[in-house]
């Protein structure tokens, strides 16, 4: 199961408040911003700065 529009659409980046998007693969959460990777695990967003790994 995939992470609903719905709660798409309001998380954000935790440390700089950007929207978020989907990467390709559905692993995890990009800040369109900052950049910051957030893993997804059992279809649950782990939105922990210290759990994130910045990718270009």
């Amino acid at each position: 199961m995939a992470i609903s529009k719905d709660l798409l659409e309001i998380l954000v980046c935790p440390l700089c408040k950007a929207t978020l998007e989907m990467l390709e693969n559905n692993r995890g959460l990009k800040c369109v911003q900052c950049h910051r990777v957030y893993p997804i695990r059992d279809d649950i967003p782990v939105m922990l700065i210290d759990e994130a790994r910045i990718e270009e």
